[in-house]
């Protein structure tokens, strides 16, 4: 299906890749793991025909088509999330213009019989014909259904695209990939902005896809959960293991701990022949053997131990400078987008030394309320940040707000000032950006690699308030565990927006829920979030809320069994509804049947049929009865349920 025949690629006197070749075969589901900046991103591109290798080539059959979902996303902001999907059918559409056409030019025509009019009926015939063998009479309900399916509602679909999070932007993209159908998709961690409802679907939809999947992700159950086989990129190299990740794992240090035990074994080997040899070489009487040991030594085939990239990033953030007690005050705030609300009367404090987490589902209002926090959104109501508050704001969309044709080490000069500028070359170098690395330009570099550039950013200076906005998204599992150490030592203030719940545990003390439009207070850490809400990972937070209700939930109200009782009671008064609804449809249904044999019987007053339409006439009317006696009682039992929950 697609062959990579040993490829290479150097950027300089840098080698990123080296030499590598493997086959993608059809239903292949190919996990791509690796350090940041090992290459995955760009092995994925070099696949789409997106970069040119420096020597080897990516070979596809001619039928082969890709579907490719970058990091980052560049979507018409002059559009809706309909129209934007539905660019995914532009041969579709445009089929659907034709027939509209012909179809216009026929009925214009008279010549029934000439030549010209029998071709534009065949023409039409023929495009009509090819529409449909496209699925052209199910896009728009394909559509739909994968919209619904990637967290999107039906109220979503005419929203302005220019609206959406950085993470919704990605579904609208990831949503007209699956809709084109691909014969092999590249995905590069297309979970970072998932909820765990959309997760699971595209798992669903991935495990049963009859094409190739191809995928860079940090998402360790997602990858057990899609994957076959997992390669990794070390050092420009690649090591294939047909197996899944949590297989390849185990499998991978088994195969590092038979390296270094044979090597070791061979090592002692070689020294005692070599010791044998000197000792007995001058030996006539050991001549024989001697030569004998030479030759086996020649013969040895030299086992080596992969070498293993144990490079990490050096960090540890500046002493917080004092603030006032009270670090962020919120009364009464709301914020609106247009006619859609995101927060409303929402009253929260932060004190000093506090390590919190914003957790919720997409879309809730996290960011938005970061962004309250730094000052880069107005609002309504009343908020604040307490005295001597130096902000230091690690954004979702960081790497969109890097200059991409600045080199590594401008971006950090651009932004340093005072004594901190003789220090950025050592910065740069704890970060892993060494020698002729910090003169690579920005766009080159690797979404873990721009979100490493933006932690040197802000060590520049001291701040007393980190506000991290989802830092953990491009990270390497190395590189998450060094950042967390950092921040359970840092002396100020942090608010952390994450649903990685290994990165939360043990760093934070308190949990904010922002849930239908509200913040809600969980004293505790992560796990004593988790254990109150019954659910085993934070994206669980979404479906519940899905499958719960679909209503706004009222106030602030920790009271779990009022809640649960106000759904039963609203389940139980719809279905009371319900029934005397479907009685007084039945009641209108028999009079209108009732009228018609009226009609009937006056027709045939004297005519022998009349008899049995009269029948008919009596049993309908008896059941009317029956029927106007049970609607009488369902109305009485809606008025009982009503006086007895008021």
């Amino acid at each position: 299906m697609v062959s990579v025949q040993d490829l290479s690629l150097s950027f300089g006197s840098f080698d990123l890749l080296t030499d590598i070749s493997f086959l993608i075969n059809e239903q292949d589901r190919i996990g791509l793991t690796g350090k940041n900046g090992a290459g995955k991103s760009t092995l994925l591109k070099l696949i789409a025909g997106i970069q040119s290798p420096t020597k080897g080539k990516v070979d596809k059959s001619k039928e082969v088509t890709i579907g490719y979902l970058p990091q980052q996303m560049n979507l018409d902001d002059k559009t809706s999330v309909i129209n934007e999907v539905l660019t995914a059918f532009e041969g579709l559409i445009n089929l659907e213009a034709e027939i509209e056409s012909y179809g216009k030019e026929i009925a214009s025509r008279t010549d029934y019989h000439s030549s010209e009019y029998l071709k534009l009926c065949d023409r039409l015939a023929e495009t009509e014909e090819r529409f449909r063998m496209l699925g052209g009479n199910s896009y728009l309900a394909d559509t739909e259904q994968t919209l619904t399916g990637l967290g999107f509602e039906r109220s979503d679909f005419d929203r302005p695209t220019r609206e959406l999070s950085g993470g919704w932007r990605m579904r609208v993209e990831l949503a007209k990939l699956i809709l084109k159908k691909p014969s092999l998709f590249l995905l590069d961690e297309p979970t970072n902005h998932l909820d765990i409802e959309s997760i699971q679907w595209l798992e669903t939809f991935l495990a049963g896809y009859p094409g190739a999947v191809m995928l860079v992700s940090h998402d360790r159950a997602f990858l057990d959960n899609v994957t076959n086989r997992t390669i990794e990129i070390s050092l420009g190299k690649i090591y294939d293991y047909r197996v899944s990740w949590s297989e390849y794992v185990v499998l991978r240090e088994e195969r590092r701990a038979q390296q270094i035990a044979s090597f070791r074994n061979q090592q002692k080997m070689i020294e005692d022949t070599e010791k044998f040899i000197e000792r007995f070489r001058y030996k006539a009487t050991k001549a024989i053997q001697v030569q004998s040991k030479i030759k086996q030594l020649d013969k040895i085939e030299r086992i080596e131990v992969d070498e293993e990239d144990n490079s990490a990033i050096n960090l540890r953030f500046p002493p917080a400078p004092r603030s006032g007690t009270v670090v962020v005050e919120a009364e009464g705030l709301s914020k609106s987008f247009g006619s859609h609300v995101v927060l409303k009367d929402v009253s929260i404090t932060i004190t000093r030394g506090e390590k919190v987490a914003f957790v919720g589902r997409n879309g809730e209002g996290k960011t938005t309320f970061s962004r309250i926090i730094t000052g880069e959104l107005d609002y309504e109501g009343s908020f604040k940040t307490g005295h001597n508050v130096r902000i230091g704001y690690f954004a979702q969309n960081q790497d969109e707000l890097l200059d991409e044709n600045m080199t590594v080490l401008e971006t950090i000069d651009y932004a340093a000032k005072g004594e901190v500028r003789t220090k950025i070359r050592d910065m740069l170098g704890a970060f892993l950006f060494r020698g002729e690395e910090v003169d690579k330009k920005v766009k080159v570099l690797s979404g873990g690699e721009r979100s490493r550039l933006a932690l040197v950013k802000l060590l520049l200076e001291p701040c007393n308030l980190l506000l991290m906005d989802e830092p953990t998204n491009h990270l390497d599992m190395r590189s998450k565990d060094i950042l967390k150490q950092a921040l359970l030592k840092y002396d100020g203030t942090l608010i952390v927006v994450s649903h990685d719940r290994d990165f939360l545990d043990g760093l934070v003390s308190k949990v904010y829920e922002f849930r239908h439009n509200r913040i809600r207070e969980n004293i505790g850490g992560i796990y004593d979030f988790l254990r109150k809400k019954k659910i085993v990972s934070l994206r669980e937070i979404e479906k519940k809320d899905r499958t719960v209700t679909e209503t706004r939930y009222e106030g602030d109200s920790t009271n779990k069994q009022k809640y649960i009782e106000k759904k039963e009671y609203e389940r139980n008064l719809r279905k009371l509804r319900r029934r005397l609804e479907d009685s007084e449809k039945e009641i209108e249904r028999m009079e209108k049947e009732l009228a018609v044999f009226d009609t009937e019987l006056a027709r045939t007053a004297t005519s022998p049929e009349s008899a049995e339409i009269f029948i008919k006439y009596e049993d309908l009317r008896k059941k009317l009865d029956i029927e106007m006696e049970n609607w009488t009682r369902y109305s009485h039992d809606v008025d009982e349920f009503l006086k007895n929950n008021e």
